[in-house]
């Protein structure tokens, strides 16, 4: 049988559609989809919504891996913070269904691709803080260009497994980072700049990246191979539960 991986969705306003005028609506770029196809897996969407703890362990219990997407900023009231002018495209539904999301996949130990938004959800479920705005005066570069740029991983990671030193081309697009790293979380590759760039975790495979691999994915075995390595994972970890 093919993995199983829940991946979760955006929450849409009714109008938000074009041709659904008066419905809400969950979406998701196929580019997740496909590349999670391309690596031999099936996808589970979830809807962004309340989820309780209990209810989030059972779901996660059925599934054999995770996709925590891109996406707006987290509220930064979740990591007891005041809102920065440039916060945007905030969702209490998102925030509360992956949040919760992350937690239970932590504790269950359920292989987890963070991507993105995901890398900074994972961060502050554990008890982390994010940058809010990477300021370029401050000695930022740009990370918001929707532009590919190398990142560097680091010796005796995951991600160096399957990249060794460096990710040649990765496809960004963020304004903010992580800032306080969660305890149980180290980093795993970093930029030029300093800005941390993927995150792991230190009791099973939950590989966090602050790029989009999903962007490039169909032509980039690098980028391609996160996500086969994910349904490798999701395949040693439902035999594990057999």
């Amino acid at each position: 049988m093919k993995p199983l991986i829940a991946v979760s969705t955006r929450p849409r306003d009714a109008g938000d559609v074009s041709g659904w005028p008066d419905t809400k609506a969950a979406v998701m770029q196929l580019l997740y989809l496909e590349a999670i196809w391309r690596a031999g897996c099936l996808e589970a969407m979830v809807a962004p919504r309340h989820l309780s703890d209990d209810d989030a362990r059972q779901f996660l219990s059925r599934v054999d891996g995770l996709v925590l997407v891109g996406g707006g900023d987290v509220d930064p009231a979740r990591y007891q913070q005041d809102r920065h002018p440039t916060v945007y495209g905030v969702s209490a539904a998102s925030d509360e269904l992956e949040l919760t999301l992350a937690r239970a996949a932590v504790e269950l130990g359920l292989p987890t691709l963070a991507i993105c938004r995901g890398m900074q959800v994972l961060n502050v479920a554990l008890g982390g803080t994010l940058k809010q705005h990477l300021e370029p005066e401050e000695g930022w570069g740009e990370h918001r260009a929707g532009q590919c740029h190398s990142v560097k991983v680091f010796p005796d990671s995951h991600l160096s497994e399957l990249a060794g030193d460096q990710f040649d081309a990765a496809w960004s697009f963020h304004h903010q980072a992580i800032d306080n790293l969660a305890s149980g979380l180290r980093t795993t590759a970093e930029a030029d700049d300093g800005c941390i760039e993927a995150v792991e975790y230190d009791k099973s495979w939950i590989v966090a990246v602050q790029w989009h691999p999903e962007r490039t994915a169909a032509t980039d075995p690098q980028q391609q191979g996160l996500f086969d390595e994910l349904a490798a994972q999701a395949r040693r970890f439902r035999e594990t539960r057999v």
